[in-house]
């Protein structure tokens, strides 16, 4: 079993080691699945689907979330602005549901 963080935000990472969780990696981005077994944890953030995908093969994902001002948005934020917005990670479980509906205007 593993603990990844995926962010390609440097000061995200920054803030993660402040919190004593302890990364075995580090990723920029999530490109395999298949890297993942049961037992794993991943954070970040990531779309819905994959955290489904992730869930669906037993692994565990705490979703890394600010409160950025609009003024920040679309900016490389720096360590000290990352806790000035409230940085968390709240664990999530994603089932994707079998049946959809189709939204029709």
């Amino acid at each position: 079993m593993a603990t990844y963080f995926i962010s390609r935000h440097p000061a995200a990472l920054a803030w993660v080691k402040t919190q004593n969780i302890n990364i075995d990696h580090w990723l920029e981005h999530l490109l395999d699945l298949s890297l993942f077994v049961t037992g794993d944890v991943v954070l970040g953030t990531l779309p819905i689907q994959l955290v489904a995908a992730l869930n669906q093969k037993g692994v565990k994902y705490g979703h890394f979330s600010l409160t950025v001002p609009p003024q920040w948005r679309g900016v490389e934020l720096d360590l000290e602005q990352v806790l000035d917005c409230n940085p968390e990670i709240t664990y999530f479980h994603v089932e994707q549901m079998k049946n959809t509906v189709n939204i029709t205007t």
